[in-house]
């Protein structure tokens, strides 16, 4: 008796239309899949390339500031050997004219 009630309980058969409509839906569902793993690999590779350009530009950075201080202290130095040449030539002005 409980073997014609299990019996009972399990639907018959699925409609054959039903059927087609759920693998079309789970094809479907494997294509979006594929899909999204694609663009995920693409979104990591582009993510990848944008960090090593990233790298890049902060170690140019780098080198740029470096740069920088060093020719700012250049500058500082020509500007100091200037005003001492500009000091010597004001000095032998002010020696030609006292004479």
């Amino acid at each position: 008796m409980s073997v014609n009630l299990a019996e009972d309980d399990v639907p018959t058969q699925v409609p054959a239309d039903e059927f087609l409509a759920l693998e079309e839906k789970v094809y479907r569902t494997i294509e979006l899949y594929k899909t999204a793993r694609e663009g995920r690999a693409a979104a990591e590779r582009d993510a990848q390339r944008l960090r090593s350009q990233l790298e890049e530009r902060e170690e140019e950075v780098e080198s740029l500031r470096k740069e920088m201080v060093r020719l700012r202290k250049e500058r500082e130095t020509v500007r100091g050997r200037v005003e001492k040449m500009l000091a010597q030539i004001d000095h032998v002005v002010e020696e030609q004219a006292a004479s």
